[in-house]
């Protein structure tokens, strides 16, 4: 058999084929829809396309007790053509302990599954105070020559312990009652556990709570007992991981680690050789679908086809394009009309692109004469068992999104010390806006733009907030005839200030918030979304914060403390939202803001004007800067800054918008998976700000 290691040390039978690709199952959210049996597919091991538009390969309902399914294990049995599953029975929206059981399946083609429910608390006397069954897992003992299921259980106030028994010949009833197999010597849960047979030595990686968390791993010579700890974390990352599982890469030495970053909504994979050292390669992975808690096993090239006829699409190949000169996460299928259209970036030679689809067995890609100069180029996905499917692809220079990835809320400067332009966004992506780092990216013509790294980390350089970091905002003032960078950023939702030599960082926390209360008078809202501004008449530096209300306020020379007495309530009107940002031009000290939620596709921007950087704010009645644009599927265009070109009236307006094409689809989660834009942004006669125009062709770069 092989564990879902992929390890071969005990089979006694294996595939004539020789394994040549990967198989992934798993389960994708705490939504009754999410907690079922999903399917994906790789080649290499790092890179994987979901089989059937990322939906259920079975349904929950059909083979649960409790309508849903989560913790999905798959193993390949010791004939080596007989496939056995096993999941936790249960829906979140019931509780955390709220389960008693789990679901036994199996398959002789990976395609048609037989299933049966396991009531532990029915099935086995002495389990009345069973809270929870968790996360079940299968492994052949070659001894026994029985399949082992081993689980987690808690049963009262005691912590989560792991249990095995043995699965009837049939694999539909648990033969034997449950045994404890592990429980955690510190006597906190464990969790999660994932055996995987190495050098005559059985491991048993699992994840532990209650003094520590994280995940551990524990060693024995048998299978069934013997586990000695080895006391240290192996999880690579400071946030919550759960669901590890190891497998082995095909005809390669390494194996890969990979876990839940429940919190952060992702995956993170390691690799390993002797399962002591682990590397972080997630730059190496990708996936179109968010996984939870899910296993690997290695398959043939006939298992693979077999799957891909069952349930591939041809949109799915379409979608799978790998050019490094294509924006993957823009790239744009129309089923009904047949077309595909790959956003490129700046400067690809449209005439020799390649775009790269991942095939699998069973899959024929094939393509019109022609290149993308002339217009569409027709290609046909012939997927076996189904008709051919022809669709039109046409590619184009897009450069907006401008920054490679999920991010929000940019705050755009130029650097005098450095002649660069820089934006500093909030790290985007995150479920529930739960980033915990800031990054910035540089430029020298406002189109190709260089990833500087993280110069923030909240759980690493802040003290007072770990969580939630939002809308920084950052100015260069010359003190003392050097140049200093002072960032303020939200985090925990507070307002905070950092300080740097570099508009790269590193930045240096000042140790305690800026602004974490309600300025007189207001009592609703956030302090989130700091501005910063300085003067050009008087050189003073001012700051504006808040969600629904606007405030601003003096800073001090030191930047890093509020003048008392300065701070006003300066909210224009019922538009008002969040996301200041002020500037200055032709003697007018313009201020906009952002009208409506992030998650609405109708958040936008306005402006008004002032006299003086905390004078009173006059709003004209077409004050509308930029908005949606529903015929080019743009949405949401909202917390801005702007950037004029040194030394000349030519000005830019840096915006976020929903993740083009999904996220008018995606209901709320559109507002945590935005990307940054830019577009020219210009001026009436009489100073007053001309309505902008949302484009994906974004601007030609600008010289200095």
């Amino acid at each position: 058999m092989t564990t879902n290691s992929g390890s071969s040390a005990q089979n006694t039978k294996s595939p004539q084929e020789n394994y040549s690709a990967y198989l992934f199952a798993y389960f994708t959210g705490n939504t009754k829809e999410e907690e079922a049996i999903r399917f994906a597919i790789s080649n290499d091991g790092y890179n994987y396309r979901a089989l059937n538009g990322n939906q259920p390969i079975i349904p929950s309902a059909q083979i649960s007790s409790t309508g849903g399914v989560r913790d999905p294990h798959i193993l390949r049995g010791a004939d080596g053509k007989t496939f056995y599953m096993v999941v936790t029975d249960m829906v979140s929206a019931n509780g955390w302990s709220s389960n008693r059981a789990m679901v036994l399946l199996k398959s002789t083609d990976l395609v048609n599954w037989t299933s049966s429910v396991v009531n532990i608390q029915k099935r086995f006397p002495g389990n009345e105070n069973l809270l929870r069954v968790w996360a079940p897992q299968t492994i052949y003992d070659p001894e026994a020559k029985k399949y082992m299921v081993y689980f987690s259980m808690k049963h009262g106030e005691d912590p989560d312990k792991i249990y095995y028994a043995y699965a009837n010949k049939e694999f539909t009833d648990l033969e034997s009652e449950p045994k404890q197999l592990y429980f955690s010597p510190t006597n906190g849960a464990a969790i999660d556990g994932d055996i995987v047979f190495k050098d005559g030595k059985y491991h048993l990686f699992f994840k532990t709570e209650g003094q520590g968390s994280g995940i551990k791993v524990a060693v024995s010579d048998k299978l069934t007992e013997g586990y000695v700890l080895k006391d240290r974390y192996v999880q690579q990352t400071t946030d919550p991981v759960e669901g590890a599982g190891v497998f082995k890469l095909i005809n390669e030495p390494g194996y890969i680690l990979m876990y839940d970053v429940y919190t952060k909504g992702r995956y993170q994979f390691t690799r390993t050789t002797d399962l002591e050292n682990f590397t972080v390669v997630d730059q190496d992975v990708s996936m179109n679908f968010h996984p939870r808690h899910g296993t690997v096993i290695p398959i043939t090239a006939q298992e693979s086809e077999a799957l891909v006829s069952k349930w591939m699409r041809a949109e799915d190949v379409l979608l799978s394009a790998q050019a490094q000169e294509i924006k993957k996460i823009n790239v744009a299928i129309d089923s009904t009309k047949k077309t595909l259209r790959l956003p490129v970036k700046a400067g690809t030679n449209l005439s020799s692109l390649n775009p790269e689809f991942i095939t699998f067995p069973g899959i024929k890609v094939s393509r019109s004469e022609g290149d993308f100069t002339k217009g569409g180029v027709n290609y046909t996905v012939g997927i076996k068992g189904q008709e051919p499917q022809t669709y039109t692809v046409t590619a184009l220079e897009a450069r907006n999104p401008i920054l490679e990835g999920y991010f929000a809320d940019p705050d755009i400067i130029y650097a005098e010390k450095t002649g660069r332009y820089y934006i500093y966004p909030t790290s985007d992506g995150f479920n529930g806006w739960s980033g915990t780092y800031f990054k910035t990216f540089s430029s020298s013509d406002l189109v190709n733009w260089k990833d500087e790294g993280v110069i923030l980390d909240l759980p690493k350089d802040v003290s007072w907030g770990k969580r939630n970091a939002w809308a920084p905002a950052i100015i260069e003032k010359k003190v003392n005839g050097q140049y200093k960078y002072f960032y303020y950023f939200t985090a925990a939702q507070k307002i905070g200030v950092a300080m740097s030599d570099s508009p790269t960082g590193p930045f240096v926390d000042s140790g305690k918030p800026l602004v974490d209360k309600f300025p007189e008078g207001v009592k609703g809202g956030q302090q989130i979304d700091p501005d910063v501004f300085t003067d050009p008449k008087t050189g003073k530096s001012y700051l504006y914060w808040g969600n629904g209300y606007m405030a601003g306020a003096e800073l001090n020379e030191d930047m890093v403390s509020i003048k008392p007495n300065s701070t006003k309530v300066l909210t224009p009107d019922r538009t008002f939202r969040e996301g200041t940002h002020v500037f200055f031009r032709n003697g007018t000290y313009y201020v906009m803001w952002s009208e409506d939620d992030t998650r609405s596709e109708n958040y936008r921007v306005r402006y008004g004007t002032m006299t003086s950087p905390l004078g009173k704010i006059t709003v004209p009645a077409n004050n509308l800067v930029v908005a949606k644009d529903p015929a080019t599927g743009i949405y949401a265009t909202g917390h801005n800054s702007v950037i004029q070109v040194p030394g000349k009236d030519e000005w830019y307006i840096v915006y976020h918008r929903f993740n083009y094409p999904k996220g008018i689809t995606m209901g709320s989660a559109a507002g945590f998976n935005r990307e940054v834009s830019i577009d020219r942004m210009e001026f009436n006669q009489d100073g007053t700000i001309k309505q902008v125009k949302p484009t994906h062709e974004g601007i030609k770069p600008v010289k200095l």
